[in-house]
């Protein structure tokens, strides 16, 4: 197996990216004290692994060049919920780097103040993180090393996407009988440079250091996640006619949005913006924003925020499900459930339409919103008990898109009945619809769910298909429909997730039937409990399958496989082969392979898995 060269006995501390004005921010960073520069733009994501929070601190991450020079772009601890990175990718930073071609990263997760949960039985359990040796987990440093045939070259002036994956599927052995539940913690995590188009939608959170509204952008530091004091790079955010701006609690569309940022109380001020990386042919990196929230819309030192999904409604009380809660001091914390107070001053927004008229009443039982107002703790503990949004501080809710998943009970044209499996994750058991219909009679019910598809024709579907539905859940006391569908997909074009565990959790020796670039065929009488493929909230268990699906590589896209120990180190390739050859060198030194988890389309007509992503996590023999 390969090991991390050795490093200078110095580290390179540099972030081009604390810039107090457009001169400095473009010809600042390329050339300083003779050393040339370029960017990596690095995002991060995940691979879920059951868990509805996984709310941990990244300490640090450091980038080694081929010469042995340590870079280190971050040394300021973040906050961050690992668990909401499965459907959006985060940018993290877009520092200046000297150029050169790097060749491993380490990367260092704390778990001194976690918070872990997972639903069972339509329940949050809270989970404790220990060691391999049944201890609380504290910190762990994990190298990942690049690619040999791609590694992280920087190049003078210009910019190179660079994508971060923690596994947690792969790191984590739940133990659900346990009191309370713990899970044993092995950090796995994959790095690799990746095409543009890879990285899908990205969040892209900062503070605005100018506004150009004749050249339609805007510029900003990079401040990740729910930093409040780094400055991690500049962004270059484009912006077009169809951009939504709220800002501060005023909607716009397009250029007026820019216009009205271009004022000095916007300067400094927090913003977010939704969408895809564009130009990178320049030291600072571009973006092409869908969507750009600032100041109060997202954030606010004056106002504390909580995002979920409405379980219930009585009155002026919401009762908000799966609640992540952002306080005015940028600390993030997780709740089961949240009431939350609204009344007719509270102001309703739609995320992505200048839509007028919302009111107390747009928001009903299923709909996913982020609320903005003055939160009630205990004075004991701290706790969340409500958040208020009736106060005159101008307390905001933002219905956001809603995701359902379905089996077809119906199909006609312009609308479905589904059997809902979930909403937003969340078993429907959860949810109480009692007045959401025009009458009692005519409330949701979670059998037979109606769904306003509009020009989404699905009639020609089989009862039984299952379907992921994204949109909006009807206004409270006007269903049916219960919902208006913005896009329906079939479960076999969403990617799925197969995960395999060995000894439960101790690992087993060799456990593949065959191995080669050609596929991976696993001998499941080597695994133990775990031993599925997921696609949203359905799984099928492999046990009760005639035989053990082929996992092949899928052809045409960038592939990130991993191999490796958190112990030691993590190899990383884009091309079968050398996985392959990677994983005979662990088996030949004995060591055991506990996990293995693979993103990609389950084929059930040839029962083959045509993976992107395969993460190997082998236990080091002793």
């Amino acid at each position: 197996m390969r090991v991390v060269g050795s490093r200078l006995t110095w580290r390179f501390k540099w972030s081009c990216a604390l810039v107090l004005g457009l001169t400095a921010l473009l010809a600042g960073c390329g050339t300083s004290n003779n050393i040339i520069y370029g960017t990596p733009v690095i995002t991060m994501g995940d691979v879920n692994g059951d868990f509805t929070s996984y709310i941990v601190d990244i300490d640090e991450i450091t980038f080694t060049r081929s010469d042995g020079l340590v870079v280190e772009p971050l040394s300021t601890a973040e906050q961050v919920d690992l668990a909401k990175l499965t459907n959006l990718t985060e940018l993290l930073e877009a520092p200046a780097f000297p150029y050169g071609t790097y060749t491993s990263m380490t990367l260092t997760l704390d778990y001194s103040a976690p918070y872990i949960s997972i639903e069972a039985g339509g329940y949050i359990q809270t989970v404790s993180p220990l060691d391999t040796s049944g201890d609380a987990m504290s910190t762990q440093a994990v190298t990942v090393n690049f690619d040999p045939q791609h590694p992280l070259v920087i190049t003078p002036n210009e910019s190179t996407a660079f994508t971060i994956e923690i596994d947690l599927a792969a790191m984590n052995t739940l133990h659900l009988s346990a009191s309370p539940v713990t899970a044993t913690v092995q950090p796995f995590l994959s790095a690799s440079v990746v095409p543009v188009a890879a990285t899908g939608t990205l969040r892209a959170r900062g503070l605005v250091v100018a506004t150009e509204p004749s050249s339609g952008y805007y510029i900003m530091n990079i401040r990740p996640f729910a930093d409040l004091v780094s400055a991690l790079g500049a962004l270059t955010v484009n912006t077009s006619a169809t951009t939504y701006f709220n800002i501060n609690g005023n909607v716009f569309v397009g250029n007026a949005g820019l216009k009205f940022m271009d004022t000095p109380n916007i300067t400094n001020t927090p913003a977010v913006a939704y969408g895809t990386l564009d130009n990178l042919a320049d030291i600072t990196p571009t973006f092409n924003a869908t969507a750009v929230y600032v100041g109060s819309s997202e954030e606010s030192t004056i106002a504390d925020y909580v995002t979920g999904t409405v379980s219930a409604i009585s009155g002026g009380t919401l009762t908000l499900a799966g609640a992540s809660y952002l306080n005015r001091y940028g600390e993030l914390y997780y709740y089961e459930a949240v009431p939350v107070l609204i009344g007719p001053d509270t102001y309703i927004f739609e995320d992505g339409v200048a839509a007028a008229g919302l009111h107390q009443a747009s928001v009903s039982v299923g709909q996913q919103i982020t609320v903005g107002g003055q939160a009630t703790t205990n004075s004991s503990t701290g706790a969340l008990e409500s958040l208020d949004t009736t106060t005159s501080s101008g307390g905001l809710v933002r219905l956001q898109p809603t995701q359902l998943w379905g089996t077809l009970n119906s199909a006609t044209t312009g609308s479905i009945s589904l059997d809902l499996l979930s909403i937003d994750n969340y078993e429907p058991g959860i949810f109480h619809f009692a007045g959401t219909g025009s009458s009692a009679a005519d409330d949701a019910v979670s059998t037979s769910y109606l769904i306003d598809t509009g020009a989404l024709n699905e009639s020609a579907l089989p009862a039984g298909t299952l379907l992921q539905v994204n949109g909006l859940v009807t206004p409270l006391g006007t269903a049916p429909p219960d919902f208006t569908a913005t896009s329906i997909t079939q479960a076999s074009a969403v990617p799925s997730t197969l995960v395999l565990e060995f000894g439960n959790g101790a690992g087993y020796p060799k456990p593949f039937l065959s191995l080669s670039s050609a596929g991976i065929v696993v001998d499941l009488g080597r695994t133990d409990s775990i031993h599925y493929i997921q696609t949203g909230p359905t799984r099928i268990d492999l046990t009760q399958q005639a035989e053990m699906p082929t996992i092949t590589f899928a052809s045409g896209t960038t592939l990130i496989l991993a191999v490796g120990t958190a112990t030691s180190v993590i190899d990383t390739f884009n091309e079968p082969a050398s996985f392959i050859g990677e994983i005979r060198s662990f088996e030949a030194d004995g060591d055991l392979v506990y996990r293995l988890v693979c993103v990609g389309q389950y084929d059930a007509a040839t029962n083959t898995f045509v993976a992107t992503k395969v993460d190997v996590a082998f236990e080091e023999s002793s």
